[in-house]
């Protein structure tokens, strides 16, 4: 008896590992997150929603567990992955951690290369937005309250759909509504494109400016935060410094923080229970959040 006790427990050990070696790692970031012994974070959910026809249109919602008569503010998250990877199920530690602290929270896909190119994700972006502004009542979120975050790609997407007003305004949306944007690692001024991501990505575009959100910084934008790694060789760091730079220049508001010893995947780590210790990007987060809600 014993003897099949112990294979069914090495069988059950073995399709485990093979199970967590096929997940992304966003999926294994988040699994972490769910078993960490640490503090527990609980929220609502509703996931699979469509804003789109295509499979990659859909997006998840997490939204706080207590009970309150006001509306809540609004996060909308929009993943990395070099406009071609990434899904937003590897992202639901994004939505716990913000749901757990008062924040209604967007997991928003889009579309990615190769089936896609610039500036599809941007207007997939700009959709997301434009649905939860419609429909976030429903599940506590204020429409009026919004903020938008991303990590790497997905920063890029975010600031260049904020930044460059036609993508929102063609859907009816105002830019102007958006509280805040906090990008997380991300490129925002990459011209000449060295990597063969962002060249099947954004090469076939005749303006190649008009894929870089720093071509767009104005002065009455949403009030930034900009995070970044020292140690990132994915997305230099200069990325934030060139953004915080041209917001300044013209009167804007962008906030910088580099992260001593962090690289470009430690940042969104960062957000995860299991790795709070990498760095203090969620409190800064929740920082800005509470400053500018």
């Amino acid at each position: 008896m014993m003897k099949y006790i112990i294979i069914a427990l090495l069988a059950a050990c073995i399709f485990t590992g093979i199970w967590f070696y096929n997940l992304s790692g966003p999926q294994k970031l988040n699994f972490a997150d769910q078993i960490w012994l640490g503090e527990r974070q609980f929220a609502y959910t509703e996931k699979d929603i469509a804003f789109g026809d295509n499979d990659r249109q859909k997006l998840d919602i997490y939204w706080p567990e207590e009970k309150t008569d006001t509306l809540h503010p609004t996060i909308i998250f929009y993943h990395g992955g070099s406009w071609r990877d990434g899904e937003r199920e590897g992202y639901a530690f994004i939505g716990r951690a913000f749901a757990s602290r008062g924040y209604v929270t967007v997991v928003a896909d889009y579309r990615k290369t190769p089936d896609v190119v610039f500036p599809a994700f941007i207007e997939d972006a700009a959709s997301a937005f434009t649905w939860a502004e419609k429909n976030i009542k429903r599940y506590g979120g204020n429409p009026e309250n919004i903020f938008v975050m991303g990590h790497s790609a997905g920063a890029h997407i975010a600031m260049l759909m904020t930044l460059d007003s036609k993508y929102l305004n063609a859907l009816g949306s105002d830019p102007a509504k958006i509280r805040g944007i906090i990008g997380l690692a991300g490129p925002y001024d990459f011209l000449p494109f060295t990597s063969d991501a962002a060249k099947a990505a954004l090469g076939q575009w005749p303006k190649l400016e008009e894929t870089q959100p720093i071509t767009y910084a104005r002065g009455d934008a949403a009030p930034m935060l900009l995070l970044t790694g020292t140690d990132d060789t994915t997305v230099m760091p200069r990325n934030g410094q060139m953004l915080k730079q041209a917001v300044d220049d013209v009167n804007g508001e962008a906030a910088l923080k580099e992260y001593p010893n962090m690289d470009h995947y430690g940042i969104i780590m960062a957000y995860a229970r299991a790795f709070r210790s990498y760095g203090p990007a969620l409190d800064d987060t929740i920082e800005f959040l509470e400053k500018h809600r």
